[in-house]
């Protein structure tokens, strides 16, 4: 049994601190919370003392790529190196990603099922994980990787990865079993284009009928998955909130079509606005992408005001792994930027989060959730920037197993 003290709560539901906080931990779950002058602990407990810290749910990243490590063709492809190399690096993101305090990770394509069970099995240390293994997309969309030239990368998918391209409503229900059964959490699809100069790849662009996402939406239902679905603007995210996907993963232009939001609300359908990867294209992307980024920047912020004045629940996701790794709470600073307060935008990464993956056990702290918890040095609520690379962080428990703790105290075995 363990117990932390003396520190300043904030529990994930989006409610005020608490100071003085005690939150005992029996096994794998927080068994007691109090605060003020009269809380106590159980003298049999293991004392964590942390009086002038933060005391918060492990962060929570709702869009990341943990196995992508750069946007050229070689490195997409994965022919730049070893697969036993690439294993390694995503071995220390994992650590890496929750040693700063991220204790869950929803992956929206790229790493497979194996990771998240290794993880699972105390064979690496590393967050939480759901994957969605790859997109699904018809021909020309983002599960379709073939060069400029019409080259591609490989004719037979890896088992693990399966590839993600479906023609037609009846291959998109096959496609959505397939990944499943290859281990997938999480459907990921896409119904507009991104970055690519090519015509009818832009991010209104449609990619994808409705008979292609209905089918699709329904079947990942029927198997109990949710839908994240990529989509920036136009009649795709029209299409998207009306087939009833879960989460709208960015919805930069939104803003467009304000009269989506209240049926956003109403279906329970997320936003994930994922302003950090875009911060990335704006400064280092390709010349077209980095001037559609700074485009809809203004979009962007605007979608999300209305968003949270209509009612939308937000969820914080970065996206940036292709970009950055181990700074996922970057997310953090670009929703206070974009105006969220502090207590939002760390209630998006914990609280909030949770419900939007639907881990109904997780996310806040309270009797009988998981324990997971992060003290971090200083107060997030008056400077959130201090969580970035996990600067301030200083403890982080995941299931009551310590995976960090630079007061000096050994990680658990």
């Amino acid at each position: 049994m363990i117990a932390i003290a003396g520190a300043t709560l904030l529990d994930g539901s989006g409610g005020p601190p608490k100071p003085n906080a005690v939150v005992v931990v029996r096994d794998d779950r927080i068994e007691e919370v109090a605060w003020g002058s009269g809380a106590r602990f159980p003298k049999d407990a293991v004392l964590i003392d942390a009086p002038g810290m933060t005391l918060m749910p492990g962060l929570i990243d709702c869009h990341d790529h943990l196995a992508h490590f750069g946007h050229d063709l070689a490195t997409r492809w994965g022919i730049n190196e070893p697969q036993s190399l690439r294993g390694a690096r995503v071995y220390s993101v994992l650590k890496q990603t929750l040693e700063t305090g991220f204790t869950t990770v929803r992956d929206a394509a790229g790493l497979d099922a194996g990771f998240r069970e290794a993880v699972d099995s105390g064979l690496m240390p590393g967050p939480r994980l759901q994957v969605a293994l790859n997109f699904i997309t018809p021909t020309g969309g983002q599960a379709d990787r073939t060069s400029p030239s019409g080259h591609s990368p490989s004719l037979v998918p890896q088992p693990d990865l399966p590839l993600g391209i479906a023609d037609g409503p009846s291959a998109m229900r096959a496609k959505v079993r397939e990944m499943v059964r290859a281990g997938a959490d999480v459907i990921k699809t896409a119904v507009t284009g991104w970055g690519r100069p090519t015509r009818g790849l832009g991010p209104k662009d449609l990619i994808m009928t409705r008979a292609e996402l209905d089918a699709l939406v329904d079947e990942a239902h029927v198997m109990g998955r949710k839908v994240m679905c990529h989509v920036l603007g136009g009649p795709g995210l029209r299409m998207a909130v009306e087939a009833g996907v879960d989460s709208i993963e960015h919805g930069s232009y939104l803003n467009e079509d304000p009269d989506l939001l209240p049926m956003m609300a109403r279906k329970g359908i997320w936003l994930i606005p994922t302003f950090s990867v875009f911060v990335h294209h704006a400064a280092r992307g390709t010349p077209h992408e980095s001037a559609r980024a700074k485009d809809f920047r203004e979009h962007h912020v605007s979608s999300l005001k209305l968003a949270l004045k209509a009612g939308v629940k937000v969820a914080a996701g970065s996206d940036a792994g292709a970009w950055v790794h181990g700074n996922n709470a970057h997310e953090l600073s670009c929703l206070v930027e974009s105006g969220m307060t502090p207590l939002d935008a760390i209630t998006a990464a914990t609280g909030d989060a949770a419900q939007c993956l639907g881990m109904a056990d997780a996310g806040t702290i309270a009797p009988g959730k998981k324990a997971d918890l992060i003290l971090a040095r200083g107060n997030p609520l008056q400077d959130v920037t201090i969580l970035e690379r996990g600067r301030a962080v200083e403890f982080v428990m995941k299931d009551g197993r310590v995976f960090l703790d630079r007061r000096g105290a050994k990680p658990s075995p």
